[in-house]
């Protein structure tokens, strides 16, 4: 009997040795799942959008969120970041440019909108767009939507006249009125900061004019009115709006935390919707 309740011991042992070891591995994987879904990776250019979510990390991790912010230099990389899985959401871009490229508006959509950096004309050479000679060169943005929104900028005051139904997406051709003769030079938004010594002037996005230190109201030349339609705007995969972390993160960045620090800190450079 001794004999036979050893054999069957040595037998049972191993089986529950496995099963041990089965639910260890299974609770560190369980564990390691919870730790992964608690950390939320959000890709952005430093100003203000990398700066506005470093405001919130801490409002994020009181509800067990690691905010995790990957920064970006240009405004392509962090789509296809997003599009890949590399990212749980973007945030850089407004919605003109979203829908400037068809596999990113068929696999990426907006979550919300957060804020309007009004876009500039800046210069090193001149203090008031009178001053512009004939013949200028004026650097614009060489993706679609920015640059259009650059000849509509220069339409909207009178220094240009674009054809009839250019819209968002107008490019230098569709320039029919030019008074002054302006050449135009297409250059990545980045780079525009760093044209003016090369430039008569040059139109910059909001972003990359408060990341070389301008002041978009004090040192612009024009810049666009409040109202302008190119909010900034949370960006996730198509299916993700409404996913906790989201929700969670709207929540943080449309709060009136976030929206004292606009207020106080961009001297009108960027300004709130909410």
């Amino acid at each position: 009997m001794k004999r036979n309740l050893l054999k069957r011991s040595l037998l049972i042992a191993p089986a529950l040795f496995l099963i041990f070891c089965f639910n260890v591995q299974a609770g560190s994987r369980t564990q390691r799942q919870t730790q992964s879904a608690a950390v939320l990776t959000v890709g952005a250019t430093p100003v203000p959008h990398a700066e506005l979510l470093n405001l919130i990390k801490d409002d994020l991790a009181a509800q067990g969120i690691t905010l995790r912010i990957v920064e970006f230099t240009d405004y392509v990389q962090p789509n296809m970041a997003l599009i890949s899985g590399d990212l749980d959401a973007n945030f850089f871009q407004h919605i003109p440019y979203l829908e400037s490229n068809d596999d990113w508006s068929a696999k990426l959509v907006s979550a919300f909108g957060v804020h309007v950096e009004p876009f500039g004309l800046y210069s090193a050479k001149f203090n008031n767009i009178n001053q512009l000679p004939d013949g200028a060169i004026i650097a614009i943005p060489n993706d679609p939507t920015n640059g259009g929104r650059a000849l509509l900028l220069l339409q909207a005051n009178g220094l240009i006249t674009l054809r009839d139904g250019a819209g968002l997406e107008a490019t230098p051709r569709d320039v029919t009125g030019n008074p002054k003769n302006f050449r135009f030079r297409e250059l990545e938004a980045a780079l525009l900061p760093r044209s003016l010594s090369d430039v008569d002037a040059a139109t910059i996005n909001g972003n990359f004019a408060l990341q070389a230190g301008f002041n978009p109201v004090m040192d612009s030349l024009i810049i666009e009115g409040a109202q302008s339609p190119y909010v900034n705007i949370i960006t996730v995969r198509r299916g993700s709006e409404q996913d906790s972390k989201i929700i969670a993160l709207r929540n943080a960045l449309l709060s009136a935390k976030v929206k004292n620090y606009i207020n106080n800190n961009y001297d009108g450079g960027v300004i709130a919707i909410f």
